[in-house]
C-alpha cells in the first residue's frame, strides 16, 4: 500500500503533501495514521515510478545498491575500530551477507531501514571526525554540523534513525574519552573537559528538537493499533504484558545469532504470550539479560591489577613488553582526562609495528557494539510506547550493525589471547563458516522472496492465519478458486473472528455466484468489524441483484453514515463509502426517483476521495439530469465524464444519445462510432448505435447492427431484447423471433418479455405458441392491459381459423 495505492507517489500530486502525509499517503494528523513519517523514503519510491511506474525492477535495484552502500560505509566504521586486517573485512562481510537483512533489501518497503541506516553511518562517522579535530581545528564544528544533518535525514528515512545521536555520546564518552561509569559524574561536577560536555548537550539539545518536532508534526497523538497487530500491548493482565515485552528483546538476539525460522509477519499469535512465571521461555530472557549485563559490567569496569588492552595484557597500567600501552584507574584520578586510544594489536595475521595506529581497546568496542545493538532497537520495545508489531525482521537492520561488531570483537579477542596456533585457526575458520552459513540461508530465504506465493508458504508455520490469508489472495489472483477458498478457510480455522478474511472468502463466493454462502460470511465480517464499508457496499450489490430494494437501500445508508476515524486505511474507506452512495443512487434511478438519485450523487462526489475513479459517477449524475429533461446539466456532466476518463464507453454512448436528441445528428453518429472503436466486442455499443440508426430511418443498418450486439453479448437479456426489438421495428420478424425466444429464455419469469414474444408470434402467425406465451405473461402480471387486449384479438383470428382456444 506505500507504493501500490499511495497517491503521494503519482505525477498528479504536488510533491509536498509527501512532506504531510505519512508511509501510506494518509494524512498525518488523520486519527487512523500509523504515524510513520518518512518523507525521504516515500520521496524515493516517487522517483522510482517517474522513472518506472510500477515496474519491480529499478525499485529492487535501489534497495539492493542502498544496501552496497551501507556496508561499504559501515565496513570503513568498522576499519576506524578494528584497523586494516581481515577481522575488519570480517565484519563487513557478516554485516553484507546477514540473513536478517532479507525482508529490508528485498521487501520494496524495507527501503525506509535500509535508507536510514546509511544516513545513521554517515552521522556516527561525522561526529568521529568531530571527536577527532575537536579543539585543533575549526572544522571541527562543520563535523557537528554534518552529525546533525545527516541524524536529522536518518529520521526522515525511519524514526529509529535519530537514535544515532545517543550512539554518537556513548562514543565519545566511552570509547574517545575512554570514561568508566564511575568516572562521568566527576567529570561533570569538576568540569574537567568542558568540550566533552558541550557536545553531549548540543546531541542532547538536537536529539530533542527532533523528537519534539517529529511529535508536534504527527498531531501530538500516538498512534493505535489492532489488538492482532501486537496482542501483548492488549493483554489486560499485566504480568503477561511484562513477560512477553521482556521476552520479545531476547527472541530478536536469537533471530540474529540463529536466522534459522523467519517470517515476513510476526504478529497475532505468532509469538504466544508469556502468561505465567512457569512458562519455560523466561529462562530465556533471565539468560539474555544477565549475559547483557555481564558484557556491559566487562566493557565498562574499571581497570584492575592485570587486564586485557585491546588483545594484550597489561599490569597496573604500566607499558608492556610490546610496547603498548594502557592507563590504570590511579592515573585516571591523577590527571586530566584526555582522549587516548590504545595502539594497534594483532589484528591481522602479523602485527606490523610500522603500520600503527591508535585504535580503541576491546572494552570500548564492546560497549560501542551494546549500544549500536540496543539503542537503536529501543524504539521497538513497546518502552515509551506501543508499537504496531510483535517482531519485525526490519527493524533489526541497524540493530545488527552492533551484533556484527560485537561477534568480530569476541572472536578476535580469543584469536589473540589464546597462544596455540590451531586453536587460532580454529576461531578465524569458524568465523568465517559462520558468515558462510548466513550466506547460503540469505541466497536460501532470499528464493522465499521471489515470489507472493512462496514467501506466503514459507510463514505458514510461524503464522498461519496471516499466511494462508495472504496466500488465499495470491491463490485467487491465479484463478485457483478452490485452492484459495481452502486458504481462506485454514486462515479462519487459526483465526475465526479476521474481518478481512471473512471478507475476502465472501468476496471470492460472490464471484462465484455463491450469493447466500457470500452474504452470511458479508455478515460475519461486519460482525467482527463494524466499520468494513466494503463489506456493507458487496452486501447491497447482492440484495440489490436479488431484487431486495429496501434491505439493499438500507444497507447502502448505513455505510454512507460510517465515519473514517481510526480507520488504518482512510481511503479504501471512503472509496468503499463512495461506491456505496453510487449503487444507491443507481436504486434510486432504476426505481424512477431522480432527484433523490441526484441528492446521492452530489454527497459521493464529496466524500469522493482523490484516488476515486468518477467516470461512472459523473455519467450516472448526467443521466439522471435527462431524465429530468435538464439537458445542459446533463451535458456538463457527461463532458465532466469524458474528461476524467477519456476512453469510458458509457459516456460516449450516454453522450452520443444526448447530441441525438439535440439535433446534432452528426455528432452523436461520431460518439457512437468511437464507442465501438474503443470495444468492438461490446454488444452494448452496436445495441445503441442500432437505436440511433432506426431513429434516422435508417433500418438495414439498424438490423444490422441489432444482429451483431446479440451475437456478441448473447447472454445479456437487456442487449438481446433491445435487438429483437430493433429487428421487429425494422419488419425482420423472423429475425426478431429468434431474439425474443432468446430473450424469453433469459428471463422466464419476465412478463414483458413473453408479452412481445406472444407478439412475434403472433404476427408471424404461430397462433397457439403464442397463446401459450400470452396467457404466462397474464400469469406473471394479472393486470397487464396490453397483454388481455393482444391475448383477445388472437382468440378471435383462432376462432375464425377454426383453431382451439384455451378460453373454450
Amino acid at each position: 500500500r506505500a507504493i501500490k495505492t499511495n497517491q503521494d507517489l503519482l505525477p498528479e500530486t504536488p510533491w509536498t503533501h509527501i512532506f504531510y502525509n505519512d508511509f501510506w499517503g494518509t494524512l498525518l494528523t488523520h486519527s487512523g495514521s500509523h504515524k510513520s513519517y518518512r518523507p525521504l523514503c516515500t520521496l524515493s519510491f516517487r522517483l522510482n515510478h517517474a522513472i518506472g511506474g510500477l515496474n519491480p525492477w529499478s525499485y529492487h535495484l535501489v534497495n539492493v545498491l542502498l544496501h552496497a552502500a551501507v556496508t561499504g560505509v559501515f565496513t570503513s566504521f568498522s576499519k576506524i575500530l578494528l584497523g586494516d586486517g581481515y577481522w575488519t573485512f570480517m565484519a563487513g562481510l557478516m554485516f553484507a551477507s546477514h540473513p536478517i537483512h532479507t525482508e529490508a533489501v528485498a521487501g520494496i518497503v524495507g527501503r525506509a531501514d535500509v535508507g536510514a541506516s546509511l544516513f545513521f553511518l554517515l552521522s556516527l562517522l561525522c561526529y568521529i571526525k568531530h571527536c577527532s579535530t575537536r579543539g585543533s581545528s575549526a572544522r571541527t564544528w562543520g563535523w557537528f554540523l554534518g552529525t546533525g544533518l545527516c541524524a536529522g535525514c536518518s529520521m526522515l528515512w525511519k524514526e529509529q534513525g535519530v537514535t544515532v545521536l545517543a550512539v554518537s555520546a556513548v562514543y565519545d564518552v566511552f570509547v574517545f574519552h575512554r570514561l568508566k561509569i564511575k568516572q562521568i559524574l566527576p567529570t561533570i561536577y569538576k568540569r574537567k573537559n568542558l568540550s566533552l560536555f558541550l557536545s553531549i548537550s548540543l546531541l542532547t539539545f538536537w536529539g530533542t528538537s527532533l523528537l519534539g518536532a517529529r511529535l508536534y508534526w504527527m498531531g501530538n497523538k500516538p498512534p493505535s493499533f489492532s489488538n492482532s497487530d501486537n496482542p501483548a500491548a492488549d493483554s489486560d493482565s499485566l504480568l503477561a504484558r511484562t513477560l512477553t515485552f521482556f521476552y520479545l528483546p531476547t527472541k530478536n538476539l536469537w533471530l540474529l545469532l540463529c536466522p534459522d525460522t523467519l517470517s515476513f509477519d510476526w504478529s497475532m499469535d505468532a509469538v504466544p504470550l508469556l502468561k505465567t512465571i512457569c512458562d519455560w521461555r523466561n529462562l530465556h530472557t533471565v539468560a539474555f539479560y544477565v549475559g547483557l549485563l555481564l558484557l556491559a559490567y566487562y566493557g565498562l569496569k574499571s581497570p584492575g591489577v592485570e587486564r586485557e588492552c585491546n588483545g594484550k595484557f597489561v599490569t597496573n597500567g604500566k607499558q608492556n613488553a610490546n610496547g603498548h600501552s594502557c592507563h590504570s584507574d590511579v592515573e585516571y584520578r591523577n590527571s586530566e582526562i584526555k582522549p587516548s586510544f590504545a595502539s594497534k594489536v594483532e589484528n591481522g595475521i602479523k602485527n606490523n609495528v610500522s603500520q600503527r595506529t591508535q585504535l580503541p581497546s576491546t572494552e570500548n568496542i564492546v560497549v560501542l557494539s551494546l549500544s549500536l545493538l540496543i539503542i537503536p532497537f529501543v524504539p521497538a520495545t513497546n518502552l515509551f510506547f506501543y508499537v504496531g508489531f510483535v517482531i519485525a525482521e526490519r527493524v533489526l537492520y541497524i540493530p545488527s550493525m552492533g551484533f556484527c561488531l560485537l561477534v568480530t570483537v569476541g572472536a578476535r579477542a580469543l584469536y589473540v589471547k589464546v597462544q596455540k596456533r590451531f586453536l587460532k585457526s580454529l576461531i578465524f575458520y569458524a568465523t568465517a563458516t559462520l558468515i558462510v552459513f548466513y550466506g547460503l540461508k540469505t541466497a536460501i530465504r532470499n528464493g522465499d522472496w521471489q515470489n507472493e506465493e512462496m514467501l506466503y508458504r514459507s510463514g505458514i508455520k510461524v503464522n498461519p492465519a496471516k499466511a494462508w490469508g495472504n496466500l488465499g489472495n495470491v491463490l485467487k489472483s491465479q484463478s485457483k478458486i478452490s485452492e484459495a477458498e481452502s486458504a481462506y478457510r485454514n486462515a479462519l480455522y487459526y483465526r475465526s473472528n479476521m474481518a478481512d478474511m471473512l471478507y475476502n472468502l465472501g468476496l471470492l463466493l460472490q464471484e462465484n455466484s455463491r450469493f447466500a454462502e457470500a452474504l452470511h460470511y458479508y455478515k460475519l465480517a461486519i460482525g467482527s468489524r463494524p466499520t468494513l464499508a466494503s463489506a456493507y457496499l458487496n452486501t447491497g450489490i447482492i440484495l440489490m441483484n436479488q431484487g431486495k430494494t429496501e434491505e439493499a437501500r438500507r444497507t447502502f445508508l448505513k455505510c454512507s453514515e460510517i465515519p473514517d476515524e481510526n480507520l488504518k486505511d482512510p481511503h479504501a474507506h471512503k472509496s468503499s463509502v463512495t461506491s456505496c452512495l453510487y449503487n444507491l443512487g443507481k436504486l434510486y434511478h432504476e426505481q424512477g426517483h431522480y432527484e433523490d438519485a441526484l441528492s446521492v450523487y452530489k454527497e459521493a462526489i464529496q466524500k469522493m476521495p482523490r484516488q476515486f475513479a468518477p467516470q461512472s459517477l459523473y455519467n450516472m449524475m448526467g443521466e439522471a439530469y435527462m431524465r429530468l429533461s435538464k439537458l445542459p446539466e446533463a451535458e456538463h456532466w457527461y463532458m465532466e465524464s469524458l474528461r476524467s476518463k477519456t476512453d469510458h464507453i458509457p459516456a460516449h454512448l450516454t453522450y452520443g444519445k444526448l447530441l441525438a436528441l439535440t439535433g446534432r445528428k452528426s455528432e452523436a453518429e461520431k460518439f457512437f462510432l468511437k464507442a465501438i472503436e474503443l470495444d468492438p466486442t461490446k454488444g452494448n455499443c452496436y445495441m445503441h448505435y442500432g437505436q440511433f440508426l432506426l431513429e434516422e430511418a435508417r433500418l438495414i443498418e439498424a438490423a444490422e447492427m441489432a444482429k451483431k450486439a446479440a451475437e456478441l453479448d448473447s447472454t445479456e437479456f437487456d442487449v438481446v431484447f433491445s435487438a429483437a426489438h430493433m429487428l421487429r421495428q425494422a419488419s425482420l420478424n423472423e429475425a426478431a423471433e429468434k431474439y425474443y425466444d432468446l430473450a424469453a429464455r433469459l428471463r422466464p419469469n419476465y412478463p414483458a418479455a413473453l408479452m412481445n414474444l406472444g407478439a412475434i408470434l403472433h404476427l408471424n402467425g404461430r397462433l397457439q405458441k403464442a397463446e401459450a406465451n400470452y396467457l404466462r405473461a397474464l400469469q406473471l402480471k394479472p393486470d397487464d392491459v396490453i397483454t388481455q387486449s393482444n391475448l383477445r384479438k388472437l382468440w378471435n383470428i383462432m376462432e375464425k381459423q377454426g383453431l382451439k382456444t384455451s378460453k373454450t
